[in-house]
């Protein structure tokens, strides 16, 4: 029997809810390894609602569910719904939903706050543990319901224009975490926490590299489930 694992998205499309390429590599991923997935997303209001074409926000009110139900091809649940013990592991895909509206990063930075069913998620699955999966922007999430873990978002410096977003590491640190520097095709492995983390498009890398770097996070992922 494969693994049960659960994808939490934060909305559909980069700008406000969770990166689509993202959020699809980790299903082929999870497909491939055998594993049995469900999908779930907070039944809240989205922070912003931006025009993907003009990248800039509109006055448009959406709901993360029922956006996310977009990716999940309608089959989703309220994450408020996640019972732990029927799950193996989690995953979180990344995008700027995952800073706007399951947490408050984007805004209020390493100050954040987590919204309550996400901390609970986390807590819950770590408590049991059970590994936890992430990419891009959102192992910040672990980083703020877990002092002392082991997390990557690429690297800690601006290599050659490729990781514009580097002071995420540094914002990292000052939350009592490690940060690991990696290439968008590896992941890291914290094992005493079984937090599992690729940088994904927090690199500019080629698509493929994108997806062979979240596949490598999916396969640490399963193996620890």
């Amino acid at each position: 029997m494969g693994k049960r694992v659960a994808l939490v998205l934060a909305g559909c499309g980069v700008f406000d809810g969770s990166e689509i390429h993202e959020a699809s590599a980790a299903l082929v991923h999870l497909s491939r390894g055998g594993a049995e997935v469900k999908i779930f997303a907070p039944n809240i209001e989205q922070r912003d609602v931006v025009n993907h074409l003009k990248g800039s926000p509109t006055e448009e009110k959406r709901n993360v569910l029922v956006e996310s139900a977009r990716l999940a091809r309608g089959n989703i649940q309220d994450l408020a719904e996640l019972k732990t013990n029927e799950f193996d592991a989690v995953i979180f895909p990344g995008g700027f939903g995952v800073a706007k509206n399951l947490c408050s990063w984007a805004v209020d930075g390493k100050n954040c706050t987590v919204n309550e069913h996400v901390n609970s998620t986390l807590q819950a699955f770590h408590s049991a543990k059970k590994p936890i999966g992430l990419c891009c922007i959102s192992p910040v999430l672990a980083a703020k319901v877990f002092p002392g873990c082991e997390v990557t978002v690429g690297q800690d410096k601006d290599v050659d224009g490729r990781f514009p977003d580097a002071e995420t590491a540094s914002a990292i640190v000052e939350l009592g975490c490690k940060h690991i520097c990696k290439n968008v095709n590896e992941s890291h492995v914290d094992k005493a926490n079984k937090i599992v983390t690729t940088c994904a498009f927090m690199c500019k890398a080629p698509l493929h590299e994108i997806f062979d770097g979240i596949g490598t996070m999916v396969q640490e992922v399963l193996k620890l489930a």
